[in-house]
């Protein structure tokens, strides 16, 4: 279709089809709308809680670090502020990234909007390691051993479930599907062990682990976090548009020079790498790999060169939220984040399970 020009010695300029154009409009709405909120969320998490800073003494206290603004008259606000609040959104924003876009990745690998990244057993290895730690070695590595033994486990049960779905040297996606399960259930069995043989103490700290919280985050944990995610997240955007060539089928793919067993396995290695990283931490928080691609994907489209860096706002924004509600809802008490997401979660995974099966249904 074109457009003739109101001068016909001008040349004829093609015009632009007006789904292209609404959907360009939607991205920009759809990221300008998540952008906003996750600064309005920041704002608002760092200016709530048991200490209040009014909203614009947070503004001045983050520019004043930059050297863009006066210095907070009350030092308390400023300690408050970048030693307590700001290290919490921090770690935040991070772990709901990486959620997220470890979600994309794995429902663009195995082209189901209902996949995350459970299924390859990475939150149930990091429990282990984690409730492992807590009752035998807590204190080891200067405090580190818990989140240690979270990343390196949920790292290897990652490595394993991948290792035996291989046949001939390839993995299917129903048979790595199905060896995340037996995972998953052998790593499950394992944390149970763990925790009816931890004193009572560690058996509190294994169940609120396994409930998710960002409670006593730090900017040492935020540095080792984000160098991880930050790579991962790199590494996420770059395969991007390979991702949207598989979507249109693995012979599709192989035609214009893609490996996809390259592709695949380096696809699940990149959701292994920012899930563990994400729970090391924070702890097993569910669903946001779940939901957040899909209602991105609903609001932008399939294309993953849109879908993962949209994903990466939305996943922030749900963690920064769901945090706010965690420490405010009830007063003096911290509860886990894991709590709020699983009640947003479910509902939304029973959506998406029965609109699943409608268009299943309309399709046969």
């Amino acid at each position: 279709m074109t457009v003739r020009a109101e001068n016909p010695a001008q040349p004829l300029v093609p015009a632009v089809p007006a789904g292209i154009e609404r959907r360009r409009r939607r991205r920009v709405i759809t990221f300008a709308t998540v952008t906003v909120a996750l600064l309005a969320l920041i704002v608002l998490s760092s200016a709530i809680g048991q200490y209040s800073i009014a909203p614009g003494d947070v503004v001045q206290g983050i520019l004043a670090r930059f050297g863009l603004a006066e210095p907070l008259e009350d030092p308390l606000d400023t300690a408050t502020l970048w030693n307590i609040r700001l290290p919490r959104i921090a770690l935040g924003v991070l772990v709901g990234a990486a959620l997220a876009v470890a979600g994309a990745v794995m429902q663009a690998v195995f082209s189901n909007p209902l996949a995350e990244p459970g299924i390859i057993g990475v939150s149930s290895g990091a429990a282990v390691g984690a409730s492992t730690a807590i009752v035998f070695f807590p204190f080891a590595l200067g405090g580190f051993a818990v989140p240690a033994a979270a990343f390196a486990t949920g790292l290897t049960a990652a490595v394993v479930v991948y290792a035996l779905s291989l046949h001939d040297g390839k993995t299917e996606p129903l048979t790595l599907v199905l060896t995340g399960i037996a995972v998953t259930a052998v790593c499950t069995a394992m944390t149970s062990i763990a925790t009816y043989i931890a004193p009572s103490t560690a058996r509190d700290q294994i169940v609120f682990w396994q409930m998710g919280s960002l409670n006593a985050a730090s900017w040492n944990q935020v540095g080792i976090v984000g160098i991880v995610v930050v790579v991962a997240l790199t590494w996420a955007l770059l395969i991007a548009r390979r991702l949207d060539i598989l979507a249109l089928g693995e012979k599709a793919a192989g035609h214009v020079g893609i490996s996809v067993q390259m592709l695949r396995g380096s696809a699940i290695v990149l959701a292994a790498l920012l899930t563990a990283a994400a729970v090391s931490y924070a702890g097993v928080i569910a669903f946001v790999g779940l939901i957040v691609p899909h209602i991105m994907r609903l609001a932008l489209g399939p294309l993953n060169r849109y879908l993962i860096p949209a994903s990466l706002l939305g996943g922030a924004v749900l963690i920064t939220g769901s945090d706010l509600v965690a420490r405010t809802i009830v007063n003096f008490q911290d509860l886990p984040i894991g709590i709020f997401t699983a009640l947003v979660g479910g509902p939304v995974f029973f959506v998406l399970l029965r609109r699943n099966l409608h268009g299943g249904r309309r399709r046969s």
